[in-house]
């Protein structure tokens, strides 16, 4: 089980994924696509290309963590791309968990909430 706290940053990766790399690899593409810092405690997800494995890399109290996940079945949605030519694309943590849960997040209809400027 993942759980995500609200203050998270989750950024997704746009472009496919070895899933054969592991913290430095995941690491190395944070610091060059992303232009972040993996001990920030942000939330980094990656897909492969068929979109049927994922893993989340994250830095927890003193180490990195992957969170991986392999559907038998299906694919994982990639959330809607804002900007064309971006390769991060950002979302919430409910966002996230529908991408994990197999939620079509073309068919969710969000209501109307305050979001504070970033």
């Amino acid at each position: 089980m993942l759980s995500i706290a609200p203050s998270i940053r989750i950024f997704v990766h746009a472009l496919p994924t070895d899933m054969r790399k592991g913290y430095n690899g995941l690491c190395a593409i944070v610091a060059q696509a992303f232009g972040k810092d993996i001990l920030a405690g942000d939330y980094f997800v990656f897909l492969n290309r068929p979109r049927n494995r994922c893993k989340i890399l994250f830095w927890d109290h003193g180490g990195l963590v992957i969170w991986a996940k392999r559907l038998e079945r299906g694919s994982f949605q990639m959330p809607p791309v804002g900007d064309a030519a971006s390769l991060v694309i950002e979302v919430d943590g409910v966002t996230l968990a529908m991408m994990i849960g197999g939620v079509d997040l073309d068919s969710v209809k969000r209501r109307k909430r305050y979001q504070p400027p970033r």
